[in-house]
């Protein structure tokens, strides 16, 4: 399918975050005519005008769009998607998420007549925005839930094309697919495994005697330059730059961490996300005014190696510690 015969359908933008932002002004540059949809009033309205788009509160915004992309945070799309979407989108037109959860586990059911896709692009809302300026883009995924007009992958592609994805890569996929992994990664080694693999590291180095500071600089400040090498160039990258001591250390120790036993709890964890208790277990929670997830939360931001870390951090005069800049680009 070539570019030219892409649809180029009038979009709808239900959010204005990191990734909101991003979908607008690459759509936009790429010759679609977006609308952006927004609660008035609130905090990302004035940036969204001052970036020239046209914004309406949701309700009006997907009126007459062909394609409503909903960006919204996932325990927020229900509520959108009853109160401003169901009853206004019009006859025949595409719902589009960039996460699955909503409607692969079945709190957001598509009218019939909509057809349902999904284009995930595989990096934060800064990188698929500066990536398409400099003339390349991001990876995305796409997948297709729902295809009434027959014509639901080519609306897919085209949105996937309009962010820039088509210059780097597009990979099908399911909502379950896509729903299960993502969530999975999350949980087992972005940012669960990861964060708790670096607190236990450090606990253990600290419990032995050894400075806070030097345990920080050994588990958590240079993790960066080992992800980097892995993002850059796989396993076998961090094998060409790490030392010969390093490398028959990660041989001998690194299975007696994760171990059998580590995989076993992942397949836990996995079954979870699966079966659809993680999800009911985030909806009750959210549901609850987040009482348990406020209380993990600021365990972790009590952690010591979060005190010994920001002291040092403030002498690194290299880095960027706008906490604004850092909360999008995640």
């Amino acid at each position: 399918m070539t570019q030219s015969s892409l649809p180029k359908p009038s979009i709808a933008i239900v959010g204005y975050g990191s990734q909101g932002r991003a979908h607008a002004l690459n759509l936009r540059d790429s010759g679609f005519d977006v609308t952006v949809g927004l609660r008035p009033g609130g905090p990302t309205e004035a940036k969204a005008r001052a970036d020239g788009f046209t914004v309406k509160a949701p309700a009006e915004a997907v009126k007459d769009a062909d394609l409503v992309a909903v960006l919204t945070p996932d325990m927020v799309q229900r509520q959108v998607y009853a109160d401003a979407l169901a009853p206004n989108m019009k006859q025949g037109a595409c719902l589009l998420f960039a996460h699955g959860l909503n409607v692969h586990f079945g709190m957001i059911a598509p009218r019939e007549d909509l057809d349902v896709i999904l284009v995930a692009p595989k990096g934060p809302g800064a990188l698929v925005r500066r990536e398409y300026e400099i003339g390349r883009g991001v990876p995305c995924i796409w997948a297709v839930h729902q295809d009434r007009s027959g014509k639901a992958k080519q609306l897919a592609l085209a949105y996937a094309d309009g962010l820039g994805g088509a210059r780097a890569n597009l990979i099908e996929t399911t909502f379950k697919e896509e729903t299960e992994t993502d969530l999975f990664g999350e949980q087992a080694v972005l940012c669960g495994g990861a964060s708790s693999l670096v607190q236990a590291g450090f606990e253990v180095l600290v419990e032995a005697g050894y400075q806070p500071e030097i345990a920080y600089y050994e588990v958590l400040h240079e993790l960066k330059l080992i992800v980097d090498l892995f993002y850059e160039g796989g396993i076998t990258r961090m094998l060409e730059f790490v030392s010969e001591t390093a490398q028959y250390g990660d041989y001998v120790s690194g299975p007696r961490v994760i171990d059998a036993s580590v995989k076993e709890r992942m397949r836990d964890v996995l079954k979870d996300i699966q079966d659809g208790t993680f999800t009911r277990n985030w909806v009750a929670e959210h549901e609850a005014g987040l009482p348990n997830y406020n209380r993990y939360k600021q365990a972790d931001l009590d952690h010591p190696i979060e005190v010994v870390g920001k002291q040092l951090r403030a002498k690194m005069v290299w880095l960027d510690n706008s906490p604004k800049e850092q909360k999008e680009a995640a």
